[in-house]
């Protein structure tokens, strides 16, 4: 299998999904040329440390949103992925979700945090049954939570038993090889965000080397798991100058704007990864459910940029 995809929707919040404004940018999304579009959207816990997952009714997505917006995306011929996400509704980032590791009186937290996961799993998987959905992906970037291994395999037991599509899980960069559960898996997925820039405004050639570092050790990874395919389920780069040394940034809006750093990530990663065949290919990070107003716009969206161009040569090519 070979992805040419986006991630859409992340900035989703409910009714978003159902609005004229979310169809005009999703077609725009299928002109790319692409094939897939990852559907990612959020649910929150309290905060790091809390045992329940649970929808806020005044933002959430709602299951009607997803199943429209997975019809649509459907409708227009792309494959979708569905990506439940949970986050912290603290601000704290999701990788840091983490509890006692052992019992503290009668409360076992790491039992009823993943009772509480896969039960918020399963309800999605339904969902991406029912809407006929190509693929799901059942974590993103949860690294506290990596570690306990036995509840894993058994939350993806459980969605099994509802979704009978390929299951991916999505770990972040440089921390690949520490799942030790990807046989539990049908693909091995990473937020591709290594800083492959070296200095602000750095050159194509130069981003290209970088990834071809990355790449031997991915092919590694991939050998270490019996030839199992690599999707980088999240890359992208915000389209501001120095951004390519930290592609995962967001926050840095005093940056100068420059899409050719934005233009040259993407470009250095096809020429590098392309044709590898233990590449499954991407979900570029990110599409958002509008097409962004704001100029100049500084964040991931590559709409009206030099990237969208890149994106649009490379998707209407076939891999060797």
């Amino acid at each position: 299998m070979f992805i040419k995809g986006f991630t859409y929707g992340f900035d989703g919040r409910r009714g978003a999904y159902r609005t004229e404004e979310a169809a005009v940018s999703m077609e725009r999304l299928a002109g790319l040329g692409g094939d897939w579009a990852a559907l990612a959207f959020t649910i929150h816990q309290d905060s790091f440390s809390s045992t329940i997952i649970r929808p806020d009714y005044r933002y959430t997505v709602t299951d009607k949103d997803v199943a429209t917006a997975a019809d649509k995306l459907h409708a227009l011929g792309l494959k979708v992925c569905m990506k439940p996400i949970v986050n912290s509704a603290d601000g704290v980032w999701r990788a840091n979700i983490y509890f006692p590791e052992r019992e503290w009186g009668d409360k076992d937290y790491w039992k009823e945090w993943f009772d509480c996961y896969t039960a918020f799993l399963c309800h999605y998987a339904e969902i991406a049954e029912e809407t006929g959905c190509e693929m799901f992906c059942v974590g993103c970037e949860m690294l506290g939570t990596e570690h306990k291994v036995d509840y894993w395999r058994k939350a993806i037991e459980e969605v099994r038993k509802i979704y009978h599509g390929p299951i991916v899980y999505n770990t972040n960069h440089g921390k690949e090889f520490g799942v030790k559960w990807w046989d539990a898996c049908d693909y091995i997925g990473t937020s591709a965000y290594y800083g492959v820039g070296k200095v602000p405004g750095d050159s194509m050639e130069n981003m290209k080397a970088e990834w071809d570092k990355q790449k031997e050790r991915l092919a590694e990874l991939s050998r270490a798991n019996g030839g199992k395919q690599i999707i980088f389920m999240e890359i992208g780069c915000r389209s501001a100058k120095g951004c390519a040394m930290m592609p995962y940034d967001f926050s840095h809006r005093e940056f100068p704007y420059d899409e050719d750093e934005q233009a040259n990530f993407y470009e250095s990663c096809f020429r590098s990864m392309w044709d590898e065949p233990w590449f499954a290919g991407y979900f570029w990070w990110d599409w958002y459910t509008k097409i962004p107003q704001r100029d100049p716009e500084m964040g991931f969206s590559i709409v009206g940029k030099k990237a969208e161009a890149v994106v649009k040569e490379w998707y209407a090519k076939e891999r060797k």
